[in-house]
């Protein structure tokens, strides 16, 4: 079942080309004051990530470069993706008959079954993009549902994390996410033992150089709220998912983290899939509809807002590659290929190109900028700064009449504009003299019809946010 032995060996000849240098920038690393990521020569970094958990297990090479080129094209960054995946895993082979380990045994590696993911972590560094690579799906070390079986111990967990991290240690578009949906601890199980030996092997295999995330289950938890002081975590994680309704207070969870000391960045790693039946687990029944677009801006946009170091998409087809081979999963409404283009996908892409269109490293979340105006759940609107009054944003995710306090700014002139989170639409609303408190008028009203209001201080002469 082999299939385009030409494309493998130019993926194995570029791995080996490009592989173990990295890029110019050097290791992706948490910035100075701990809130965001950027690479070791100061280059800032915004985590737009994609939830592709079965991408090594249920997809050809040939499928994932699609997948790859349409995920870049759109501005994505980071992939993530599962070794030992959810969907029976260690029993039922990827699209080559390969399974992971010989026996289900950790200690016992198949050569064969990582010699793609090494192709496809390869191709994601040529698309300067980052593999946030899960180890295993947590079930594979805490049951608690799913298919198992439990494999891991603190012993074999440490040489595992040791041998994956020995592998990938020279490859500088690895983050590294423990956890795969499931919390660290509940009620007496335990498993942080487990966890930290993993997260050892892996950190002694690249000399402390690795990036360690860990992916927790969905609700009101966070990593924050578990494992928040292990030396070994950098990034808090977050899920607001898709069993909570519609407009989950994920604003609320990131100003918590945000708040904590030590100070850890922290971003929302699963929210609602776009194309997701909107009830709860464990019946995901479709009678209440399937999550839009615009759900899925209001949930990414205010978690960003709200101080995130950045945020991770999902698509409901595209984390389990629903295809005709593939037995569907909660209600999944089409193909894998037939949602790639669909609207979130393109729309998180302006989110990222939004902030990178102002220095944000140094962004301060600031509600009290938010004078009159201010709703609840699906109303509630958030707002940001960065640090020496250069300029605001602020996301309104119901068109109406808002009063802001701009007095952050100390300088007598803004220049201000109008972003269309729902496409590249940019209006500039011109230069006005700042007040102690400004009134704006979203340029259409009501529900669906969400804006952003960039507010820059006119000494900065910013550029047009380009989208």
């Amino acid at each position: 079942m082999r299939k385009g032995p030409l494309l493998l060996l130019t993926i194995m000849v570029t791995f080996f080309m490009y592989g173990q240098n990295g890029w110019p920038q050097g290791h992706l690393i948490v910035s100075e004051n701990g809130h965001y990521l950027q690479f070791e020569d100061g280059t800032p970094f915004f985590w737009l990530g994609d939830t592709a958990w079965e991408l090594f297990h249920r997809l050809t090479i040939e499928e994932i470069e699609k997948y790859l080129d349409n995920r870049k094209e759109k501005g994505f960054n980071v992939i993530q993706a599962v070794v030992l995946a959810e969907m029976d895993g260690l029993r039922k082979s990827n699209q080559y008959g390969e399974v992971p380990f010989i026996d289900m045994n950790p200690e016992k590696p198949n050569e064969k079954y990582f010699e793609m993911i090494d192709k496809i972590v390869a191709m994601a560094f040529e698309r300067d993009m980052f593999m946030g690579l899960l180890p295993t799906w947590g079930d594979k070390v805490t049951l608690m549902w799913g298919q198992g079986p439990v494999v891991f111990n603190e012993e074999n967990a440490f040489k595992y994390g040791k041998w994956i991290g020995r592998r990938y240690k020279d490859n500088r578009n690895i983050i590294w996410i423990l956890g795969g949906d499931r919390p660290a601890v509940q009620d007496t199980n335990d498993a942080r033992p487990i966890w930290r030996s993993m997260a050892k092997g892996i950190l002694d295999a690249t000399n402390g150089k690795a990036l360690i995330s860990y992916h927790i289950s969905g609700g009101e938890k966070s990593t924050s709220q578990q494992i928040h002081n292990e030396e070994w975590l950098h990034i808090n994680m977050m899920q607001s998912g898709h069993g909570g309704g519609h407009d989950v207070a994920v604003w609320n969870w990131i100003a918590r983290d945000w708040n904590m000391t030590p100070t850890k960045s922290t971003l929302d790693s699963e929210p609602n899939y776009e194309d997701h039946p909107v009830n709860p687990w464990p019946t995901w029944d479709p009678a209440n509809g399937y999550f839009s677009d615009y759900d899925v801006r209001k949930q990414t946009y205010r978690s960003v807002f709200s101080g995130a170091c950045g945020v991770t998409y999902g698509h409901h087809s595209i984390w389990q590659f629903w295809s005709p081979r593939e037995e569907k999963i909660n209600h999944a409404d089409r193909y894998w290929t037939e949602a790639l283009d669909r609207p979130g996908a393109f729309q998180v892409g302006y989110l990222k190109k939004l902030i990178e269109s102002r220095p944000f490293l140094h962004r301060i979340p600031d509600q009290t900028i938010i004078e009159k105006g201010q709703g609840e759940k699906g109303e509630y609107i958030c707002a940001f700064r960065d640090s020496i009054g250069s300029y605001i944003m602020v996301y309104i995710p119901v068109g109406k009449t808002v009063t802001l306090k701009t007095s952050c700014i100390h300088f007598e002139h803004l220049n201000a504009w109008w972003v269309n989170p729902r496409t590249p639409e940019v209006l500039s609303i011109g230069l006005i003299e700042n007040k102690v408190n400004i009134e704006f008028t979203t340029p259409t009203l009501g529900f669906e019809k969400d804006w952003v209001l960039v507010i820059d201080n006119s000494q900065y002469n910013y550029c047009r946010p380009s989208l």
